[in-house]
């Protein structure tokens, strides 16, 4: 039988209270507007209502401040759109879970800040790779471990889970979230959507039906 899904400990980020709290909205706001080059430290702390040398206190460098913000708000996307039911139909979690997974990506806070991570990317690598793991990669472990417990009690037949759940995901926003990370500035159409979903979960369990 499978067993509930649960974030991985390591890719938590805590609630953050007081100083630290302070510190971090200020730093989005910094990051928003100036992108990752762009901003300083100076800049975030005045923005923070905090001195350098608190600001310091709790981030070393812009740049785990700036992961630090990235585990936050990928933690946040996983709580609410990657729980899935190991005892619910396959199909209706799925169409549930790319639900809400285009929606929270189709949010103008998180297509700005992936429009962040883009430009620093080329010369800053650790932001890309930190997105990539904080982001991508703890969506994937958790979509990937809800195959294999739906492919061990017989209800899919994937044989490679992760790779099934990239494809899955890829899938979801495709369509939908890509154009407006580029530069289409409308959010994609509840009809959009809803097609986008149906195409993509009914071809995955084409793909992945249990075999006779």
């Amino acid at each position: 039988m499978a067993t509930a899904l649960t974030i991985p400990n390591d890719w938590t980020f805590p609630a953050a209270g007081g100083k630290r709290r302070q510190i971090l909205d200020g730093a989005a706001g910094v990051f928003l507007a100036s992108g990752f080059d762009g901003a300083s430290m100076g800049e975030i702390a005045r923005a923070a209502g905090v001195s350098k040398g608190t600001l310091y206190t709790y981030f070393v460098s812009k740049e785990e401040l700036f992961r630090a913000l990235l585990r936050e708000k990928c933690s946040d996307i996983a709580e609410r759109c990657f729980q899935l039911d190991p005892q619910g139909d396959v199909g209706a979690e799925l169409t549930a879970v790319a639900r809400r997974y285009i929606a929270a990506m189709a949010e103008p806070d998180y297509i700005a800040t992936l429009r962040v991570v883009i430009s620093a990317a080329e010369k800053f690598p650790a932001v890309g790779a930190a997105y990539h793991e904080a982001g991508i990669e703890t969506t994937v472990a958790l979509l990937s471990r809800w195959l294999a417990g739906k492919s061990a009690d017989g209800e899919l037949a994937v044989e490679e889970p992760e790779l099934a759940a990239r494809q899955f995901i890829c899938s979801c926003y495709a369509q939908t979230v890509t154009p407006v990370l580029f530069g289409d500035l409308r959010r994609p159409a509840p009809e959009a959507v809803a097609r986008a979903i149906r195409f993509t979960v009914d071809a995955f369990l084409r793909a992945f039906a249990p075999r006779p």
